[in-house]
């Protein structure tokens, strides 16, 4: 670790990692001897073109993407999704099913009401978005457009540890805080997407990946820059693309690469989700949010007993190198999220924190 850098917990954007960024800041003013930076380049240029299409073929092939789904290098954010997924699937019944487990899928299950009829798969605010359900408790709908879910809850700190059986409805899924965390089967899915600044690249880019034939079926006043069906047609390339965070995706996917690919980095999640829970469980000072089997590997939420020791405890851990702890405004208390880049030692260390804080207390 460069000893001028701070272990950066943040939930998003996020840490990256220290060889993607020094190898960006090597080519950032002549990218490989154009003479310009990957800032500075015409996006129809030959040189661009060339780092889109092995951006896109990288992410094809680390995530074992079928040839039957398109993968988009979108702008709208993860949250311009919660618009663009009904505008676009929820045409064929009129119906869609979302299950509710935190904030982000809340936000879009309320955004996908002006635009059909909504069933819920479950909400989980009954236990204040503690939990994850399990298949049997989940309301389905057969004839829903879609089925909706976020895999991981970045402000409440829950997890899905499997895939929902949806008997033939398209699956969506926003992946956004744990994409390439660990292997997925692709094909069980209609849509996947991501806004990359958790564990792909810089804010400013969002990942769709799509099966073929779900476009095609948009409400008749869907914008164009929110239809599939242009962007796909186009290859992104509809307007100017992110170019930068689309160089900066392909420098991720090269490091993830190099570090075991998917099922790499979901051997480094369990190595450190397990330590900072390990130091939590054995802790009489600090609580986590999640129930046991609902956890997450990427964002783990605890507090203590009062709000003036977790303001305490934040202060103490930015003084000591250890930034960005401080839990979400809705929810309150710590959170250390804990993606890809997060190096193992960083964690490690923060344990060793915990515990000598709590002993100081």
């Amino acid at each position: 670790m460069n000893a001028s850098r701070v272990y950066n917990f943040a939930a998003g954007p996020s840490v990256l990692p220290l060889s993607v960024l020094e190898r960006a800041g090597s080519e950032i003013t002549n990218y490989r001897g154009s003479g310009m930076s990957v800032m500075e380049m015409s996006h129809r240029s030959k040189v661009f073109m060339d780092i889109f299409q092995e951006t896109q073929n990288k992410l094809r092939r680390l995530m074992n993407v079928p040839q039957d789904y398109h993968i988009l290098f979108l702008q709208t954010g993860a949250s311009g999704q919660f618009s663009m997924i009904p505008l676009n699937l929820i045409g064929k019944t009129g119906t869609a099913d979302y299950a509710v487990t935190g904030n982000f899928s809340g936000l879009a299950c309320k955004e996908a009401r002006k635009y059909g009829q909504i069933s819920l798969a479950c909400d989980t605010a009954d236990r204040n978005h503690s939990y994850i359900p399990r298949q049997e408790a989940l309301k389905r709908n057969p004839d829903a457009s879609y089925f909706y879910y976020c895999a991981n809850n970045t402000i409440y700190g829950t997890e899905w540890d499997y895939t929902p059986e949806t008997g033939g409805v398209p699956l969506v899924c926003d992946m956004s805080s744990n994409i390439l965390s660990m292997p997925v089967d692709v094909s069980k899915f209609g849509l996947i997407y991501a806004g990359a600044q958790k564990n792909m690249a810089p804010a400013g880019l969002t990942v769709v990946i799509i099966k073929e034939g779900l476009q095609g079926h948009e409400l008749p006043y869907t914008p164009l820059m929110m239809n599939y069906k242009t962007m796909i047609d186009k290859d992104s390339m509809y307007n100017t693309p992110p170019c930068w965070c689309i160089y900066m995706l392909g420098l991720m996917l090269d490091w993830v690469e190099e570090n075991g690919g998917p099922a790499g980095m979901e051997k480094r999640k369990r190595q450190r989700a397990g330590m900072l829970y390990d130091v939590l469980d054995s802790s009489r000072l600090f609580t986590g949010h999640a129930e046991k089997d609902s956890r997450s590997g990427m964002n783990v939420t605890f507090r203590t007993a009062s709000e003036e020791l977790d303001a305490k405890f934040v202060q103490e851990a930015a003084q000591a190198g250890f930034v960005n702890l401080k839990g979400h405004r809705m929810t309150g208390g710590m959170r250390a999220s804990i993606y890809n880049a997060m190096p193992v030692e960083g964690v490690e260390r923060l344990c060793d924190f915990i515990r000598a804080f709590e002993k100081a207390n």
